[in-house]
Order: structure tokens, then sequence, then C-alpha cells
């Protein structure tokens, strides 16, 4: 599919980091987790992938101090003069329609070009235009939304009663990864989402949504997934050289390891 609205800018010296579902509003969010990720590494440029927000609950809301603080703390460093983009997901509400407290201080692009200390280029979306038509509906993205919540209030009920309290992931949060990883079990995803970097003439491609942190260019071009917020609690960088590299883990964020393990792909 064609891409003619990028938002581009040139490259700036210091770090880029891309974050994806981020799902804030949403039951599985681990926004402390993001926010701590975000004080340990500050930015000269912030590239929000997608699924920032996930407000889909009018009966239900789920809107915490801690999601508040992450939409604060971009907002104040988007103030204090770094850039800040946004690539609207799939989860992620009209801007109109958000609310005042949540909206960050850019308008949301449906694609971006990001281009690296050693003028690579990249192309940043989503990653739901890998989807089929179907999957891709408004009715079947707010179904998901729907069923997981339902799934975590059924999570957090065990968790009251002492079962799965002190394990790295509760029963439901296993079957929710296993259903994901089934979803996307032959990899054919990245394969799309690289022949659309490669249909724009550009190096590689920068996505989220699938939920499966990924760095590597097995199809000739490089395919960067930052993973996600609510499982795999991963982020991308670019420090300005040049070389991409995941950061965290749900290990190493969960136990807030100061310096970050990551894998790099010069």
């Amino acid at each position: 599919m064609p891409f003619d609205r990028f938002c581009s800018e040139p490259p700036a010296p210091g770090r880029t980091l891309f974050l994806s579902d981020l799902h804030l509003g949403a039951l599985g969010s681990r926004s402390d987790l993001v926010l701590d990720f975000l004080q340990r590494h500050p930015a000269r440029t912030y590239v929000l992938v997608g699924d920032v927000l996930d407000l889909w609950q009018p009966l239900l809301p789920h809107w915490t101090p801690a999601d508040q603080a992450v939409i604060d703390h971009l907002n104040q460093r988007w103030k204090s003069g770094a850039r800040l983009v946004y690539v609207r997901g799939n989860h992620d509400p009209d801007p109109a329609c958000a609310p005042d407290h949540a909206r960050l201080a850019v308008t949301p692009v449906p694609s971006y070009r990001h281009r690296a200390g050693d003028g690579r280029r990249y192309l940043v979306v989503h990653g739901d235009e890998a989807d089929s038509r179907l999957i891709r509906t408004h009715l079947m993205t707010r179904l998901g939304s729907r069923i997981d919540h339902a799934l975590r209030r059924l999570d957090q009920r065990l968790r009251r009663i002492g079962r799965s309290h002190d394990a790295p992931r509760s029963t439901v949060e296993w079957l929710i990864k296993a259903a994901n990883g089934m979803a996307y079990a032959g990899r054919s995803h990245e394969r799309r989402m690289v022949e659309m970097a490669r249909a724009e003439g550009v190096d590689g491609v920068i996505c989220g949504h699938f939920h499966i942190a990924g760095l590597h260019d097995r199809f000739g071009l490089t395919y960067a997934n930052c993973g996600d917020w609510v499982d795999s609690m991963t982020a991308l960088e670019d420090s300005g050289d040049g070389v991409l590299r995941l950061l965290g883990g749900r290990r190493v964020v969960s136990d807030l390891v100061a310096q970050p393990d990551g894998v790099a792909l010069s």
C-alpha cells in the first residue's frame, strides 16, 4: 500500500527511542514500568509506534495515576525541547475523541520515516497494515479489547485469592501470550512488513502491533519490532550511531535493573 502522508524529520544527534503498544487505559498496561523506563532512558526523540491509548471501556474506565504520569512525562519532555512523534495505531482513539488529560502534545500521523545516523532510512508504521481486512475492522479491534479486558479482570480476581501471585506470569497471562504466539506462529507478518518497506525504497521497517519484539535482517531488509508494554516490556533504540538495539525485556524491566540488556543489529 502507498504511504504518501509521511511525517519526516531530519536526523538529530542523540538517542531516539521507539515504543509501541503501551495500551494506557487498559487493565493489562504496565504504565508503572513504562514510566520507570522513560525516566531511566531520556531521549532526544521519542517515536510512539501506535496503540499508546486503549480507552474503549466506557462502562469500566481504567485510567490510573501511572497512566497519567506517562502522558505528563512525554508532554513535559516535548515542552523541554525533545521531539515527539506519534504514529497512530488501531487501538488509538480519534484525536478529537480522546479526553483532554490523555492527549499528547502532537497530532498523530499514519506513518513516519526515520533516518538513522548512518543514513539508513526506515519506514515506521504501527503494523496492523499486515493484518487481514477482517481483523483490521473497527468492530474486531473493539471486540479484541473487550475480550482482553474480561480476561484480565478474571486474572485480577484469581490473584486476589492468592493463585499465581508470585509467578512471573499468571495462567491468564500465559494463555493470552500463547494465543498471540499462535496467531503469528509462521511470522509471515514480518515478511509482509518488510515487503512494505521494500516497496517504499527504504532500508527497513520499524513497527509494533504484534506484541512480539524482533530485530533481524533475514528477509534482506531490517525488520524491527518494538515489542509492547503488556508482556514483552521492550523498546527500540537508535543511539545515533546507525545501530538499532532492543532494550529492556520483562525480567530486566520488572527487576528494575539500571542497565538494560539488549541485542544489536549493525
